[in-house]
């Protein structure tokens, strides 16, 4: 069957596509991992011993760097409704984290202790449809919090992609409300005509 002129055009981007490259040069899953690794450049997130938790983690780009951040001391934990191999410092529980038997399970891996930090580079699938689109990165946003909430230690951090767009600003005061600061990043890593930015909430404060 022959590919459309847009698949051809998205196939000829990726495969010149510089974080491509390097991501297969330095043995990098996914391009993703650029941008994980510019958002620890500026900020810092990730330090030796810390316990994080990678929502959305297939095929494993961020899970990957966050491993090696952590070190041998620290634990990455992933979770993704699709299989992902394994990678040395990560443990992977697969399903579906609203669940409750998923959710049942991370919360067994954490072994009776909180998260430092959770992280989320999930995007639904894609129709290419604003309408459509906007509303099922809000959620899957809203649903990466509830998990946050519930498991994240006080001073504790999350770093969560969403969209520019309805439900945004929304959002942000949802996190306003919940940590100590919220700032939006948006890496080189992030395709420039993409609408996704990432927000990074610092200082989580349980409400009780």
């Amino acid at each position: 069957m022959a590919r459309s002129k847009t698949s051809k055009q998205w196939l000829k981007e990726h495969f010149d596509d510089a974080y491509v490259k390097r991501s297969k040069e330095l043995g990098y899953r996914s391009r993703a991992s650029f941008k994980l690794l510019e958002i620890q450049q500026k900020d810092h997130l990730i330090k030796p011993g810390m316990l994080v938790v990678d929502l959305g983690a297939a095929p494993g780009g961020w899970s990957q760097v966050a491993a090696e951040l952590v070190g041998s001391e620290g634990k990455v934990l992933a979770s993704d409704i699709l299989a992902m191999d394994a990678l040395p410092g990560v443990e992977f529980v697969l399903g579906d984290f609203t669940e409750t038997s998923v959710f049942q399970e991370l919360l067994s891996k954490l072994d009776g202790g909180a998260a430092d930090l959770v992280i989320s580079d999930m995007a639904p699938n894609m129709s290419g449809m604003k309408d459509i689109d906007q509303p099922r990165i809000m959620y899957l946003a809203e649903l990466v919090l509830e998990l946050a909430q519930a498991i994240l230690r006080p001073g504790a951090c999350l770093l969560v992609k969403v969209f520019h767009g309805e439900g945004y600003e929304a959002y942000m005061k949802q996190l306003q409300a919940g940590f100590r600061s919220v700032k939006s990043r948006k890496p080189g890593a992030s395709r420039a005509r993409s609408r996704e930015v990432y927000l990074l909430a610092r200082g989580f404060q349980r409400q009780d």
